[in-house]
C-alpha cells in the first residue's frame, strides 16, 4: 500500500510542478487573475506532495523509546497539515485575488496563452488523476467510493485524489471563465472564476480536514476485521465469554487490538498462556495490518464499554 501511495504522490508531484511553472509564466504575460490562482493552486499542490512524501518517510521509522508504538500516525498529521495549506494559501489567495480583480477588473493581455496552458494542463492533470484513481479503485475493494474514503486507514492516496479533482475543476472553471470573457466582453468574470476555484478548494480542504481528523485522533479499525476477532476468539474453547475489543490504527497498515476476555475457570495459568499465544498468531496470520495485540483475563461481570 504504501509504495502504491508513493507512485500516485511522485505522479501528482512531477505533474503539478511542471504545470504551476506554465501557469505563472501565462499569468505574467497575459495579466490573468485565474490563471494566476491556478498557478497557487497548483505551486500549492506540489509542496503538498513533497509534505505528503515527508510524512510516509517518517512514519515508517522504526518504534524507539519515546514513540514504543512507531511513528505511524506521522502520515495522518502531515496530511492534515495539506488540507490546512489547501485551505489557508490555496484557497485564501484564490478567493482574495478574485475579488481584487471584481472589485478593479482590468483587460487580459494574449488570452490564446491562456487558452494553451489551460488545455496542456488538462491532459497532464488528467494523467495524474487517473493514476491516483486507478490506486484508489483497487484499494476500495467492493466498498462504494464514499464509504472507501470513509473508513480508509491511508489519507495520503485520497489527499492526492482529492487535490487532483479539484484541481480539474478549476482549470474547468477557469477556462470557462476565459470563453465567457471572449463571448460577453466582461473582464469580471476573470475575477469571478478566480474566487470560483477558491471555494472549489475551501471546500476539499474542508473535506480532507474532517477525514484525517479522525484518523489522527485515533480511529478504530473497520468494523469486519473486530467482528472476525471476535469470532475467532469465541470459538476458543478456553474462553467462556469477550467482554470487549477495542482496536486503534497506529497507521494505515498498523493496528493495536486490545482484548479482554473471561477464561473458563478450570483450565490452568500455563493453558491460558497458549491460548493466547495461539490466538496472537492466528489474528496476525489472517489480519497483516494487526501489529500488537493485548489480551487481558477479566471476570465476566466486568462491564464493557462499546465495542470499538
Amino acid at each position: 500500500m504504501a509504495n502504491a501511495s508513493k507512485k500516485v504522490i511522485y505522479a501528482a508531484l512531477i505533474g503539478n510542478g511542471l504545470i504551476a511553472i506554465t501557469k505563472f509564466i501565462a499569468a505574467s504575460i497575459t495579466g490573468s487573475s485565474a490563471m494566476l490562482s491556478e498557478g497557487i493552486h497548483s505551486l500549492v499542490d506540489t509542496g503538498n506532495q513533497i509534505l505528503l512524501l515527508h510524512g510516509l518517510k517518517r512514519a515508517n521509522k522504526p518504534p524507539d523509546e519515546h514513540f514504543p508504538f512507531g511513528y505511524g500516525k506521522e502520515i495522518y498529521f502531515w496530511s492534515f497539515v495539506v488540507a490546512i495549506l489547501i485551505f489557508a494559501v490555496g484557497s485564501g489567495v484564490s478567493i482574495y485575488e478574485g475579488i481584487q480583480r471584481i472589485q478593479a477588473p482590468h483587460g487580459i493581455e494574449s488570452p490564446f496563452i491562456n487558452y494553451i496552458v489551460l488545455c496542456l494542463a488538462l491532459v497532464f492533470e488528467s494523467g495524474a488523476w487517473f493514476i491516483a484513481f486507478k490506486e484508489f479503485r483497487k484499494q476500495k475493494g467492493k466498498a462504494s467510493y464514499l464509504q472507501a474514503v470513509r473508513s480508509g486507514k491511508d489519507p495520503s492516496l485520497f489527499v492526492v485524489l482529492f487535490e487532483d479533482s479539484a484541481a480539474m475543476l478549476g482549470l474547468l472553471v477557469a477556462l470557462g471563465g476565459l470563453i465567457i470573457i471572449d463571448l460577453t466582453g466582461l473582464i469580471i468574470f476573470d475575477g469571478i472564476a478566480s474566487l470560483v476555484i477558491g471555494l472549489i478548494l475551501g471546500a476539499t480542504a474542508l473535506w480532507l480536514a474532517i477525514e484525517t481528523k479522525g484518523l489522527l485522533i485515533g480511529e478504530s479499525a473497520d468494523p469486519r476485521v473486530v467482528s472476525d476477532i471476535r469470532r475467532l476468539l469465541s470459538k476458543q474453547p478456553e474462553i467462556s465469554h469477550v467482554n470487549e475489543v477495542l482496536t486503534i490504527h497506529l497507521g494505515p497498515e498498523h493496528v493495536l487490538v486490545n482484548i479482554s476476555v473471561n477464561f473458563s475457570d478450570h483450565i490452568s495459568a500455563d493453558e491460558i498462556e497458549k491460548c493466547i499465544a495461539l490466538l496472537d498468531t492466528k489474528i496476525k496470520q489472517k489480519h497483516r495490518q494487526v501489529s500488537k495485540i493485548f489480551i487481558e483475563a477479566e471476570a465476566r461481570t466486568f462491564r464493557s464499554r462499546p465495542t470499538t
